[in-house]
């Protein structure tokens, strides 16, 4: 006999529903979720987190011609799964598979894209008035977690909406975490509103004492305006120009169903105050909802286990261990993260370090600003911040850092491709953004080893650094334990041989090496993409016919271009072929395979270095003829 779940392919069908058969379809969707996620990995927890709400939504609202906007998208699994992508969920953040977020074009119900937080509400906003613009009637809803709802992006948006006479929903899906455990004034505001206490305590004791006395009755209901205007946080949006409903069982069918209904009558902008758990339904998942965040594949009967064999240790570990011995020598460094405590690792330097280790919550903009101010007062800021969340602080890292010429180290984690969270958490354009800006020097180790070493050297400069390194593993160099930086902007060569050298920018110097053994090519690596190594790039031109740049980024714009501009400015003339990212968006994937699809593994740097200099009909041989 067919699960109730599995007549649904898609919104029609669960509306076709009775609303007591919702908590069945419910229970089997989360089932269905879990197992999935545990054959494919993904993000679990706050999917889990969110099936009650999906099939509400999905049930109330006559989507696809309502439109949902989901905020970051960590928690859209059963919004794929009930909009008609059930039996592809196998394909999950693989290559040519599903995404792991929303995207526009892999279905109708996928309204907007996201992956970055606190975009919804600006995304709902401008369709509810191109809707009221058209004469067409449809709803706007955005889902916004209480950690996308830390960052600027979002109340710039709620301060926008609150004065918007148009069919908009915001849903605050308030499960009391980021990715990391939830900080910040906000979520104290939201905390006050759960327990009530406060207000509750006021307005009980002042009708029982002042109830004999009419007037002062009078005043205490006063009061109690005055009490709740000061606690309850429903006045926060309402200020806002919102009309606040809630807080309310985001997991209770039988409150989210008829509220919403509700809710679709009223006019203006509304604002629904959801509270989720996230793991809900399954226990291990709700006992430490950050590990099973964005867990690998599992057997959900047993949950998550540690390897049998210790793994290589990762880039993000690397650091982490650098930075707790960095600060424990010298009592300026403090650390920072936008709601990135796990995945930038530096859970070990809060338990060190608790009184120099600042979260921001998501607020990557506030994060490098909050850092200049630091700086300015003569501490050693250290921002961890992944590649891509940096961009959201491009114009802070411009004006407030380096204008002014701030000693802040920026720790680019995820850096080049990240694999299965694909395009938009792709680290490609950290070279190309930050080597145009004045005064920022950007390091590109190639190892474990060269990562600690050039930590130290960017800690030591007296104005700002980017160190990028990548996500995973590196070659499995031992990082050490010392605090000995390397020379500032300068490279080394790795492999010396003939005809054509190429220069390699991080951790593609290793496939390069192996490359180049078949070329007998000459190996730079590089280390600085900002300052270039120009003495020694200007060395290497004088002993090689032709020079190959090897970055993983974009190469528009990127270190391959800070070597042409080098040489067209010291007028050395040499044949160069780039080789990088090419000026394409690139998918989720096995980021080996990936690479590999880019041509920046062994055999694909090969394979373009001999099609580029090889004569044609000429077969390839060390010390490479070089043509045109």
């Amino acid at each position: 006999m067919a699960s109730l779940l599995e007549t649904i392919n898609g919104p029609a069908d669960l509306r076709k529903l009775p609303r007591a058969q919702l908590a069945t379809v419910a229970d089997e969707l989360r089932s269905y979720l879990l197992h999935s996620v545990a054959r494919t990995g993904g993000h679990l927890s706050s999917n889990l987190g969110t099936v009650e709400l999906t099939v509400a939504l999905h049930y109330v609202f006559s989507t696809p011609h309502d439109r949902l906007v989901w905020d970051v998208g960590h928690q859209t699994y059963p919004h794929k799964i009930l909009t008609g992508r059930r039996d592809r969920m196998g394909t999950l953040r693989q290559l040519g598979g599903l995404s792991g977020f929303p995207r526009r074009d892999e279905s109708e119900y996928d309204t907007f894209g996201t992956a970055h937080s606190s975009t919804s509400i600006s995304a709902a906003l401008g369709m509810a008035l191109a809707a009221k613009q058209k004469g067409e009637d449809r709803h706007a809803v955005a889902i916004i977690g209480d950690g996308a709802m830390s960052a600027g992006m979002a109340f710039e948006a709620l301060n926008n909406a609150g004065v918007a006479d148009c069919k908009l929903l915001v849903i605050l899906n308030d499960n009391d975490m980021s990715i990391s455990p939830p900080v910040g004034a906000l979520n104290r505001y939201l905390a006050q509103l759960m327990s009530g206490q406060f207000y509750a305590a006021a307005k009980n004791v002042g009708k029982q004492v002042l109830k004999p006395v009419p007037p002062l009755f009078e005043l205490a209901k006063r009061f109690e305006q005055q009490a709740k205007g000061m606690v309850v946080p429903a006045t926060l949006f309402e200020k806002f120009g919102f009309n606040y409903i809630g807080p309310i069982d985001g997991h209770d069918l039988e409150s989210l169903v008829p509220t919403l209904e509700n809710i679709k009558h009223l006019k203006g902008p509304q604002f629904l105050h959801v509270v989720t758990r996230k793991g809900q339904g399954y226990k291990l998942a709700e006992a430490d909802p950050i590990a099973y965040h964005g867990p690998g594949k599992f057997d959900p009967a047993v949950g998550l286990v540690k390897p049998a064999a210790p793994a290589l240790p990762t880039f993000t570990q690397v650091f982490g261990q650098w930075l707790c011995d960095m600060a424990a020598q010298d009592e300026r460094l403090v650390g920072i993260t936008p709601a990135m405590r796990e995945g930038s690792g530096m859970v070990e330097f809060e338990k060190r370090f608790p009184g120099r280790y600042y979260d921001v919550g998501i607020a990557e903009q506030h994060a490098v600003t909050f850092a200049a101010g630091l700086a300015c007062e003569g501490l050693k800021p250290v921002v961890a911040i992944y590649s891509t969340f940096l961009q959201r602080g491009y114009d802070q890292l411009i004006h407030d850092v380096a204008l002014q010429n701030l000693p802040v180290v920026f720790a680019l984690d995820r850096a080049g491709l990240v694999g299965a969270d694909g395009a938009t958490h792709a680290g490609a354009y950290d070279i190309p953004y930050l080597r145009c800006v004045p005064n920022m020097a950007l390091a590109c180790p190639a190892d474990e080893r060269e990562c600690r070493a050039l930590l130290s050297t960017a800690f030591a400069q007296n104005h700002p650094v980017a160190v990028r390194y990548p996500r995973g593993a590196g070659a499995g160099v031992a990082a050490g334990t010392d605090l000995e930086p390397l020379p500032y902007g300068k490279g080394e060569v790795r492999r010396q041989g003939r005809g054509v050298a190429i220069l390699a920018f991080g951790t593609l110097l290793y496939p390069a090496l192996k490359a180049a053994e078949a070329l007998d090519a000459t190996v730079v690596n590089m280390r600085w993409a900002k300052p270039l190594d120009e003495a020694l790039l200007l060395q290497v031109a004088a002993q090689h016919e032709a020079l190959v740049t090897l970055e993983e980024g974009a190469v528009m714009g990127g270190a391959g271009s800070a070597v042409t501009e080098a040489l067209n400015a010291a007028g050395v003339t040499r044949p160069v072929l780039q080789l990088g990212l090419r000026d394409e968006f690139i998918e989720h994937g096995d980021p080996a395979r990936l690479l590999a699809m880019q041509g920046l593994d062994a055999a694909g740097i090969e394979a373009s270095i001999r099609a580029r200099f090889t004569s044609p009909g000429e077969q390839a041989r060390p010390g490479l003829k070089v043509v045109g």
